[in-house]
């Protein structure tokens, strides 16, 4: 119980950040590529990511974000994108929630902050998402199948 609930999302939260800020330079700004968001695959194994994820990125986000809207809504659609990502139920399309959700809603508020053209955002964000999400990801979801009941159940 206490793995579950307290350890996992500890750990998880506690990578996500410690990846946020090895690779800072990347992590924050109008072209991103956050690295951490590689990490939003394992929710298609535990639930106990999403709350990991959600306190990563808000932790991430309040260090180093943007300002309030950044830490606000980057952080929710985190939150949101977790949960998706634990409803699919094929692995092809665990990235796909971050990936779509992140791209539209850091993309406005790369648009608020930076006054960055907002489809541009979108795209920029969808880019960085792609390569961390759908890259990386996927590449990590693939090595952790190997090993899902002895990590997560």
């Amino acid at each position: 119980m206490l793995k579950k609930y307290v350890v996992i999302p500890a750990l998880i939260a506690a990578l996500y950040c410690a990846l946020v800020f090895i690779f800072m330079p990347v992590s924050f700004g109008t072209v991103q590529i956050r690295v951490a968001e590689a990490l939003t695959v394992l929710p298609y194994f535990t639930p106990s990511a999403i709350y990991g994820l959600f306190i990563g990125c808000l932790l991430a986000n309040i260090i180093g974000g943007a300002g309030i809207l950044d830490i606000i809504l980057g952080s929710l659609s985190t939150l949101v994108a977790a949960f998706l990502t634990y409803k699919v139920k094929n692995k092809w399309l665990a990235p796909v929630p971050p990936i779509v959700i992140n791209m539209f809603v850091i993309g406005y508020v790369l648009n608020v902050y930076y006054g960055m053209n907002y489809w541009l955002a979108v795209v920029s964000v969808g880019a960085g998402q792609l390569v961390s999400c759908m890259g990386l990801g996927m590449l990590l979801l693939l090595q952790l199948e190997k090993y899902k009941e002895r990590l997560f159940e």
